[in-house]
């Protein structure tokens, strides 16, 4: 698997690793929490986080590959366990993830975006 750029809320910079700004490339965008759980203000609630990863690409292939690659990092199992760690800080535990939304593929000249929404349910240890 090819490693590539990802920028937080914005297009990565030619100076982003691995690959810079070239095509394609991942953005990542925090879309919020929604709280579950025990009551507000205990200290032991749970909390449903969301993000979008928007891969670009030049051409409808780069792009739903990129996708797919997105996919498999995010929700891939081996043998039961997921196939990439996500580390919480301290204090906080990772319970499940799933895809939330698909919005998939849009173009806009020559340049193509597929759009997938995750996340996270996280809740405090201990």
């Amino acid at each position: 698997m090819s490693k590539r750029s990802c920028g937080y809320a914005a297009v990565p910079t030619s100076a982003s690793l691995p690959s810079g700004a070239s095509m394609p490339y991942h953005v990542l965008y925090e879309l919020g929490q929604a709280v579950s759980g025990p009551a507000w203000g205990d200290e032991s609630g749970d909390a449903r986080l969301l993000f979008q990863v928007t891969t670009v690409g030049q051409s409808p292939d780069t792009a739903s590959s990129g996708a797919d690659k997105v996919r498999q990092a995010l929700l891939g199992k081996v043998e039961g366990e997921w196939q990439f760690a996500i580390v919480p800080p301290s204090g906080y535990e990772i319970m499940g993830r799933e895809l939330d939304r698909e919005d998939g593929m849009t173009v806009v000249g020559a340049t193509y975006s597929y759009v997938q929404r995750f996340a996270l349910h996280v809740t405090t240890s201990g």
